[in-house]
């Protein structure tokens, strides 16, 4: 009998004797099988070889195709159900090279398979296929509340010995909280019906049944439930409070104080001290020009011609407007004719004139008078006189 064919009758009996024959008659038998492989395990280690069963509908082998990089590995297996080995028909490539097998599978059964490195055999290997098992995820979740608390239902996958783990979480919580079944068939205490529940449902393997190397079913699609009624999402309403109001409309209140305050004392400040102008903008070149000189600003923009004083020349006096004072008494019958100090005299007609044009002497009249000041003239005028301008 060959090596092989030794490995898969042992092992051939070992799905019976799971259920059927007592404990240590099983171990004794996987206990023969880990011997016979047990050389293998080092070339194993070094292709990195995975398996996993994927709820026995597919078996997916695959390996580390870089310690052989530049070579395609051929994968030869046989089931218990097939007369004789066969080459794989859809290898997984990876780099263009072959990196693993996709197997079909219909039921628990043992695979034994080899990998060659063209004649040169790597590894040689029989396994039943249920302990690399990867259940499918639950499906078609059923939801039913009772006061506060919730059953999740789902249909049974067909073979035994399973877990299925019903998790859960609400808007408050930060982790998952776990509840598991041997059934998909859980229920789970002290839910408040008012929160917004996630939940999810996944499948595993007992270990005591299928061993250590299997794998849990991925997650099913997360689904909210809320007062027993199916929900698209979580999302609590969060109401605006009161205080973030209040705080908003007290800062929104307390800057348009303090901006109106502001404009209010500029507006005292420019009444109480109003600003100076700066001569350099009201009288522009008189600094930069004129080094602020008026007399010479204001001939040079006004266009204002000085008078020019010439010895023994005459100043011509343009007429001026007679100032005409009228005396009502006796002293005065006749209207005094005088002229304003607007033509200067010279310094001879100061000397040699009448003191009477003189404008600081003061005029002879009646006493009892009142005296007027008129362009620098000095009149008496009684109760009855007047001036004419």
């Amino acid at each position: 009998m060959k090596h092989t064919d030794l490995v898969l009758a042992l092992l051939w009996v070992s799905p019976r004797m799971r259920t059927v024959l007592l404990p240590w008659a099983s171990a004794a038998v996987f206990l023969l099988a880990t011997v016979t492989v047990s050389g293998d395990e080092a070339l194993e280690g070094v292709l990195q070889l995975q398996m996993i069963n994927f709820n026995f509908e597919a078996v997916q082998v695959t390996w580390n195709a870089s310690q052989y990089s530049g070579t395609n590995l051929t994968f030869l297996y046989k089931l218990t159900s097939d007369e004789t080995d066969s080459q794989c028909s859809n290898y997984i490539l990876q780099q263009s090279r072959t990196a693993g097998c996709l197997l079909e599978a219909k039921e628990d059964e043992i695979l034994c398979f080899s990998i060659w490195n063209g004649t040169r055999l790597l590894l040689n290997k029989c396994q039943w296929i249920s302990a690399y098992l990867k259940p499918s995820s639950p499906k078609d979740l059923n939801f039913q509340w009772h006061q506060e608390a919730i059953t999740v239902t789902c249909s049974d996958l067909p073979y035994k010995r399973l877990l299925y783990e019903i998790q859960y979480k609400s808007m408050f919580d930060t982790e998952w909280q776990s509840k598991e079944g041997e059934t998909c068939n859980v229920t789970t205490d002290g839910l408040d019906a008012e929160k917004c529940y996630f939940f999810r449902a996944r499948v595993k393997t007992m270990e005591s049944s299928y061993g250590p190397d299997t794998y849990p079913s991925d997650w099913s699609e997360v689904i909210h439930q809320q007062k027993g009624e199916l929900r698209d999402s979580c999302q609590e309403k969060k109401l605006f409070p009161k205080f973030i109001l209040v705080s908003g409309m007290v800062a929104l209140l307390t800057v348009s104080l303090l901006l109106l305050s502001l404009w209010k004392v500029r507006r005292v400040k420019k009444l109480l001290m109003p600003s100076v102008p700066d001569p350099k903008f009201t009288f522009p070149g008189l600094f930069e020009s004129h080094q602020g000189n008026f007399q010479e600003w204001i001939k040079d923009t006004q266009n204002v011609v000085p008078l020019n004083k010439m010895e023994g020349a005459e100043h011509d006096c343009g007429p001026e407007e007679a100032l005409i004072v009228h005396l009502a008494t006796a002293e005065a019958e006749m209207p005094i004719l005088t002229t304003g100090p607007s033509c200067p005299q010279t310094e001879e007609e100061e000397a040699s004139g009448d003191p009477s044009q003189l404008p600081g002497r003061p005029l002879q009249g009646g006493g009892g008078g009142e005296r007027v000041s008129l362009g620098g003239f000095t009149f008496v005028m009684s109760d009855n006189s007047y001036v004419m301008l």
